[in-house]
């Protein structure tokens, strides 16, 4: 698609003008129709002979329909968007020395040509954050306490699965889904077998990803069913378009960390007459991705983080974002100690790099549960009920075999250790685009 015309305010939000120029619509099969009339008695002059007239109507076309999503929702989005084209993010000017990027007639051939080459299509990061904001919209509605996180994972990925027409590598879901309640901020979802049953009191980040061609889309949002913790999720909200609104090319990382925990640490929280200061999660960040590797660097590069706390000395980072990255921008926010520590059951886990025909151990399940992670996985982190999804049996032996002797990385989850904590987080994913940044996973929800 050719680049669309950015005005000149700071922020545009996505309309339902721009989705609408964007679709085709779709047409229904069009049959003829035809109908006889009812069979008039009309008597001859002399015979009285019943003769019958048939009127055979003129064709007619079903009108055109617009196909629309189903609830829940299970339509492919290609049955929908047939044009191929997809809905543009929010876009948002590039500020001070980069304001230039906006009208530049040199920034808008380059993203033309960043377009029409398949490895960069912004068709294949439109058509992620697409199935994640109808995903999440009757994720949204739909969650409730009472329940279960098995459930409530279900939910999401099947519709990831559906609407993303879930094709090997070529589409599918990005990570699994994130699920963590109270103190556990990050990096929780239901092993096989869970019963935790979601309950009014809970705050619940809800993290997952879509991608298409390996361009991961990966969004975060919290849930709340009682107002003791609004404020909470609005410092964490405000915080992460604080990072959204300070990123761009050439911006340093340390930067945004500063300009997050500025706007997370203004906020407090108020419960039970106590009154409880909001903080940046220090050891958590936001991250840059690449193709197939949520975390990702390119070659022997590692990939970047985008910090959510202050940096100082030594410690800060002043690398610099560069047109064309591709960055999740996610801040959590902690009424605790605001540090998190591993805790608990082990249910992420992601190859860790060597390929199977070299594994020497002796265990033949974990060699040929090595070559199936592989298969299915590939660079893209996986949980116990993925294996599951994928055929694996009575494979648990053989993953702990495989973490142990460091071919596959497992991933506990992260917990603030202080009694009472409670987190939250907010996450959206940007294109460095050469005219302007695009928010591509912003919706009307957050």
């Amino acid at each position: 698609m050719a680049p669309v015309a950015v005005p000149t305010m700071e922020t545009l939000s996505i309309s339902e003008d721009k989705k609408d120029q964007k679709v085709e619509d779709l047409q229904v099969d069009e049959e003829d129709e035809e109908d006889d009339d009812d069979a008039e008695g009309e008597e001859g002059p002399s015979t009285g002979d019943a003769k019958k007239k048939k009127k055979k109507k003129k064709s007619k076309k079903k009108k055109s329909a617009a196909a629309t999503q189903s609830q829940p929702p299970r339509v492919g989005l290609s049955k929908i968007f047939k044009s191929g084209v997809y809905p543009v993010g929010e876009e948002v000017e590039y500020r001070e020395d980069n304001a230039f990027r906006t009208s530049s007639a040199e920034m808008r051939e380059k993203e033309r040509l960043a377009q029409e080459d398949p490895s960069t299509t912004y068709q294949n990061i439109r058509r992620a954050g697409e199935v994640h904001r109808q995903v999440r919209a009757y994720a949204r509605k739909t969650i409730k306490p009472g329940m279960t996180m098995t459930e409530i994972a279900n939910l999401i990925e099947d519709g990831t699965r559906a609407l993303v027409e879930e094709n090997g590598f070529e589409s599918g879901i990005g990570f699994p889904t994130g699920l963590s309640v109270n103190e556990i901020a990050a990096h929780y979802t239901p092993n096989p077998g869970d019963k935790q049953v979601l309950q009014k009191k809970d705050v619940m980040k809800v993290d997952f990803g879509v991608h298409v061609n390996g361009r991961i889309v990966d969004s975060a949002f919290t849930m709340n069913f009682e107002p003791t913790w609004d404020r909470l999720l609005d410092a964490v909200k405000d915080a992460t378009n604080a990072g959204i609104r300070e990123a761009g090319i050439d911006v340093r990382l340390c930067d945004i960390g500063e300009a997050v925990q500025d706007v997370m640490e203004s906020y407090e929280v108020e419960v039970d007459g106590k009154t409880y200061p909001v903080k940046s999660i220090s050891n958590l960040n936001g991250h840059s991705i690449t193709p197939y590797t949520i975390h990702g660097g390119i070659g022997d590069k590692p990939g970047k983080s985008v910090p959510i706390v202050k940096q100082h000395g030594a410690d800060k980072d002043t690398q610099r974002m560069e047109e064309g990255e591709y960055f999740a921008i996610e801040t959590f926010g902690s009424t605790g100690r605001g540090r998190v520590i591993e805790e608990g059951a082990c249910s992420h886990y992601a190859l860790a790099g060597g390929a199977p025909e070299r594994y020497s151990g002796h265990h033949q399940s974990a060699k040929s549960l090595l070559a199936s992670v592989k298969r299915n996985f590939g660079t893209l982190p996986f949980c116990r009920r993925y294996l599951d999804h994928a055929g694996e049996k009575n494979y648990l032996l053989a993953l702990n075999t495989l973490v142990k002797e460091g071919f596959v990385m497992d991933y506990p989850p992260l917990v603030d250790p202080q009694p009472g904590a409670m987190t939250a987080q907010f996450e959206h994913t940007i294109l460095l685009r050469p005219t302007c940044k695009e928010v591509v996973s912003r919706g009307d929800d957050y």
